[in-house]
């Protein structure tokens, strides 16, 4: 598993992956109370991609980056 320290560069890579295999392609978030930390874990059964954050705005760009992924899996458009 691969922890990218950059938010630019894991968005880049992660919309990569899902438009590679958008049917086997899934996420997670985690959150961890105790250390303040989001986990965003994205996976093709082959690669897996990881990014973590203690920043409130970075918590957006997450948010923003799962909406734009949920309106990729529910378009009709392959």
């Amino acid at each position: 598993m691969t922890f990218i320290p950059n938010w630019e560069e894991f968005e880049k890579s992660a919309e990569l992956l899902y438009l590679r295999d958008p049917i086997n392609t899934r996420y997670t978030i985690k959150y961890c109370h105790l250390k303040g930390a989001f986990v965003v874990k994205i996976t093709d059964n082959k690669k897996c991609l990881q990014y973590k954050t203690e920043i409130q705005q970075d918590v957006r760009k997450i948010d923003n980056f799962i909406t734009n992924l949920i309106r990729h899996m529910a378009s009709n458009e392959v």
